[in-house]
Formats: C-alpha cells, structure tokens, sequence
C-alpha cells in the first residue's frame, strides 16, 4: 500500500515508518524538521534493510507542496502526525498552535479531497478528555481539555468527523496516552530539540549526565507514593497501532475513534526505580509543588482497539526503560550528534 505519513521524521512518526516499511508499504515521509531530524529517516532505512521511504521536506500548510505530492506518489492512505505538541507552549502561544494543529489539518483534508484520497489515521491525544470523571478513560468519557494544545487536537478530531461524513471517507482516530521508550536497537528513539515536555527524556538526560538532577512536580497526590501516576505506553506498541488502524480504515469504517495506552498506571517513583535497575545508573531526584492542571491519575481504558482492531500494548515499563536508555547512551546528544 501507498501511504503517505506526515511529520513521519519525528519521534513516533520515525518509528511507525519502520514498522510500515518492514511489513512491505511504500512510504512517503513529509516533514518540516520543526522538531525533527532527516537523520532519523536515515537511520530508519538502514533498520529496514535498505527500504527507504520517499522525502518530501515541506509543510502541510503548503497547498502547492501537498498537492505535489499527491499527484506524484498517489496515495491510497495518509497518516497524519505533524503538528505542535508541548501543553506549556501552547498555553503561551495558542494562536501558533491552532495555525499548525487545525489549520494544517484543514490543509491536508483539501489536498486528500482534491486528490479523491480518502483514508485517514490521525495522531490525537487523551488531553482531550481534560480532567478525569471517572477512570479508566474509555472513549465515551466527556470531552473538555484544559488546554489549547488538546482543544486543538479535539477541533481537528471534529473537523475530520465532518469530512467523513460530507466526503463519505474513513479516518481512525488514535488518541494517545503517553509514549515512551526506543527501539530496541538503539538507532531511534525521543530526540526533543528543546527542554523535554515528557518524564522519559528527563530521566534518560539525568542518568546520561546533561542535567544534574530529576524534578518531580508533586509528591503528595493520593497514589501509591504520592506521585502522578500515568498510562505509559511503548512507542513500538504505538507504531504497531497505527499499522492496525490501516486494514480497519481501508475497510470503510467512518470516523472511529480509539485509546492507545497500557490499561495500566505507573507511578512517576516506580519508573524512575525501574529504570534505575534496569540501566544501572542513579537519577537523583528532588521534589517541587504540583504543576497548574497536572493531574492524580490518567489511565486508559484500551479494550475496544483490542476488540475492534486487535491491537494490545504488549512492552511493559522494564521494555521502556531499557530501550530509552539503549537509545540516550548511545546519543547523548540525541541526532544533534551527527552534525
């Protein structure tokens, strides 16, 4: 199959390329390198054994880029990352937020229609569903973020439901917890260009030495250790979801929307002690208060992408941990290593 990934040089983006072109797809990466590296992509053909997929460095809020690139590669199925993802950022500017986040999706919904490409993926996110009524999350659970980030991703959730409906199209919909880990190889893995928005990239930067200490924001929530406590999930196990949303929205299914997390919680303590062990080196710690709209607990309820498109999470936190760090002591100074 022809499918064209945008952002597919990013973190989860690199690794569901890999995953696609193993099983034998013809990919077309299109990326900015806002918050990426070609050097990923690289990386990625030589873990797929010399299958590469087709660049295009572009944006998708480039009218005359997209539609070159659907005309040359004609593809059967987009799947759509790129985008803007730190909550903090977004909260200091929102307006550069929904510009990319919604109006980029707004982009490449017009160049999939002109091109009569009508097969979506799309990376959203649990912020949508803002602060727990009751857990585990399941996709029913109202909607009602706190913040632009996920107000955009749940805009362009619905904008996507519109098109499906007007356009007779089909589009997955992936929200996702929090991703975490490597691929075993070492080769890709999380490489943020600024200070990291995400627990792993924190501890792996302490463990390898670039900062001096980890800072947990709150340690008097009502869990096990008085720490936040999360639905941490395999960027592999993620990457394989979005090669099990494809035969679905091949099929026709509409818009559908899915949970991709663990169905299980770890506490912010229990994965810095795993990964203690598993990497054999200390991360200091210090506590601080809480952060503004942090919250106790967030876990996912995943059974319907099990029932529907036979997919579980199957690499638990000792997998996160021993890949992230295979990745980080490898590069230290992630892809920012090789010039």
């Amino acid at each position: 199959m022809r499918i064209l990934i945008t952002g597919g040089a990013g973190y989860i983006g690199s690794h569901t390329v890999l995953e696609l072109l193993t099983a034998g797809h013809e990919i077309c990466v299109l990326d900015n390198f806002t918050n990426s590296s070609p050097e990923a992509l690289t990386r990625v053909a030589q873990l797929a054994q010399g299958r590469a997929p087709r660049l295009v460095e572009g944006d998708i809020r480039d009218a005359a880029c997209l539609a070159g690139v659907f005309a040359s590669f004609q593809p059967e199925a987009v799947i759509h990352f790129a985008g803007l993802k730190a909550v903090g950022e977004s909260q200091a500017d929102p307006l550069r937020y929904y510009q990319m986040n919604v109006g980029g999706s707004l982009c490449l919904l017009d160049a999939m229609r002109a091109a009569g490409c009508k097969r979506l993926v799309f990376s959203s996110s649990a912020t949508v569903y803002g602060e727990a009524q009751y857990l585990p999350y399941d996709e029913s659970h109202p909607l009602d973020p706190t913040n632009p980030y996920g107000r955009s991703k749940l805009m362009t959730e619905r904008i996507i439901r519109d098109w499906c409906a007007a356009e007779g199209a089909s589009a997955v919909i992936l929200r996702y917890f929090n991703p975490v880990g490597a691929h075993a190889s070492g080769r890709i893995g999380e490489s943020p260009t600024g200070q990291p928005d995400n627990l792993m990239p924190f501890i792996c930067q302490v463990a390898v030495g670039r900062r001096p200490e980890l800072v947990i924001f709150g340690a008097d929530y009502d869990t096990r250790d008085g720490t936040g406590e999360r639905d941490y999930i395999h960027v592999v196990d993620l990457a394989r979801a979005h090669a099990a949303a494809l035969p679905h929205v091949m099929a026709g299914c509409g818009a559908e929307v899915f949970n991709i997390g663990a169905g299980t919680g770890v506490t912010v303590q229990e994965m810095v002690t795993a990964f203690e062990r598993v990497s054999g080196r200390a991360v200091p710690c210090r506590s601080a208060a809480r952060r503004p709209g942090d919250v106790a607990r967030s876990i996912a309820d995943p059974a319907r992408a099990g029932a529907v498109l036979n997919w579980r999470a199957e690499l638990g936190p000792d997998e996160m941990c021993r890949s992230a760090w295979a990745w980080q002591s490898a590069n230290p100074d992630g892809y920012r290593g090789n010039g």
